[in-house]
């Protein structure tokens, strides 16, 4: 009786368990109060504005009308999802979103790689960071702003490219007209404006790396290239990692304000990508359901990438984002 007694614990002694680890949790919650304080405004940001606009999604699944509101208009089921997958529309929009995305990742994900090692290697201070500075500013300026300048640059008849390769005897190129030179000149002001400020993570992660190995790469006669080869890129690997993680998370989207500053009716077989296609049907021809239902397959084909992508990446070695 006794033995059986000593494998279960009585009532109390059970009680008595299970009110420590809630104890704990109390004194947890009191010893970092101020720090759970700092996490209520973004709790409620996320709260706010990521998952309560989740509730629209139902939209994708009614034939919306704004008069009737979500829950009165009428259940359409799967119908707009059909009308989506058998428009042609959709599959130019989506050919379209890909290759501007994966131009973006094959060019211009490595272009921050570069620049953050060249800038590490800069020892005069003072030289740094105007550098730094330099290539920071197109970060702030807005695609509006900064459209307009690309539009101006371009431009065949007053634009300095085009009066530059006049120098050379060559003929203008109607850069924002074609619809070959049309993705080229996207990608090149995407790494324009973004790629000095996203240097800045992988200049923080090159300062965590331990001196004492480049010191050892020295000694065993190991050049420049060897040293950034077998010892800054190892020590930035995890950091590209997750930054390629969430590059490919956002594949299905390109930003709705660079491609609407820079598109025109031209280039529109190349330049129509879904964002855009979402203002054009949705806002514009307040075909609400339709779109509702194609931002949803966006949603849920970048969250099948990115917990691939993930675990791709975790089986490589890498730590992923969980």
């Amino acid at each position: 009786m006794r033995h059986s007694e000593s494998l279960h614990p009585q009532p109390a002694e059970a009680s008595l368990a299970a009110a420590v680890p809630k104890r704990g949790l109390k004194k947890h919650i009191i010893r970092d109060k101020y720090l759970y304080l700092m996490l209520v405004p973004v709790a409620f940001y996320f709260l706010l504005f990521k998952y309560a606009p989740l509730y629209g999604e139902i939209i994708a699944f009614k034939n919306y009308r704004l008069t009737d509101g979500i829950l009165g208009s009428s259940w359409a089921g799967l119908d707009h999802f059909r009308q989506l997958f058998s428009s042609k529309e959709f599959y130019v929009v989506m050919r379209n979103t890909l290759l501007l995305n994966l131009y973006n990742l094959v060019f211009a994900f490595p272009v921050p790689i570069v620049l953050a090692i060249l800038l590490n290697e800069v020892r005069w201070n003072g030289y740094k960071r105007l550098l730094q500075n330099l290539l920071y500013i197109p970060h702030f300026i807005s695609w509006v702003v900064l459209g307009t300048i690309i539009i101006a640059m371009l431009s065949p008849s007053t634009g300095i490219v085009n009066t530059i390769l006049g120098l050379f005897g060559m003929e203008p190129i109607y850069f924002m007209a074609s619809p070959f030179w049309w993705p080229i000149s996207f990608v090149g002001s995407g790494i324009w404006k973004e790629a000095g400020f996203g240097t800045i993570l992988y200049m923080a992660a090159m300062a965590g790396i331990d001196p004492t190995l480049y010191e050892a790469a020295k000694i065993d006669g190991a050049n420049k290239l060897r040293q950034i080869w077998h010892v800054t890129l190892p020590g930035i690997r995890s950091t590209a990692a997750i930054i390629l993680i969430l590059q490919v998370g956002r594949i299905m989207d390109v930003g709705f304000e660079q491609v609407f500053t820079m598109k025109n009716p031209a280039v529109t077989q190349v330049a129509e990508v879904i964002s855009t296609f979402v203002y054009t049907r949705g806002i514009e021809n307040l075909q609400y359901s339709y779109t509702t239902a194609l931002g949803l397959f966006q949603s849920i084909a970048a969250l099948i990438l990115i917990v691939s992508v993930n675990k791709l990446i975790k089986i490589m070695g890498e730590r992923g984002l969980w």
